[in-house]
């Protein structure tokens, strides 16, 4: 599924495209494909961040109780696989 495109505009200094169009060589695409990556890389990143303070605060709220911590504890130590 193809989706709609909107051209933005977004000012970069000569060095930081020069890298871009480095990169994007070097992995066989365009400086905007590589641009569009980015972007969706730092939305992801943020959600996982987001998610992640998210589940900070719920145990905040509600603390692990500590039998049932312990108890987690002790069966991943004698299920862990031998590395």
């Amino acid at each position: 599924m193809v989706m709609a495109r909107r051209e933005v505009l977004v000012q970069l200094d000569d060095d930081l495209v020069e890298q871009l169009d480095a990169v994007a060589a070097r992995l066989g695409t365009n400086r905007s494909d590589l641009l569009r990556r980015g972007a969706r890389a730092v939305i992801d990143a943020e959600d996982l961040a987001e998610a992640d303070r998210e589940l900070r605060d719920a145990y905040r709220r509600q603390p692990a109780d500590p039998v049932l911590v312990e108890s987690a504890r002790r069966l991943a130590a004698e299920t862990a696989p031998a590395w």
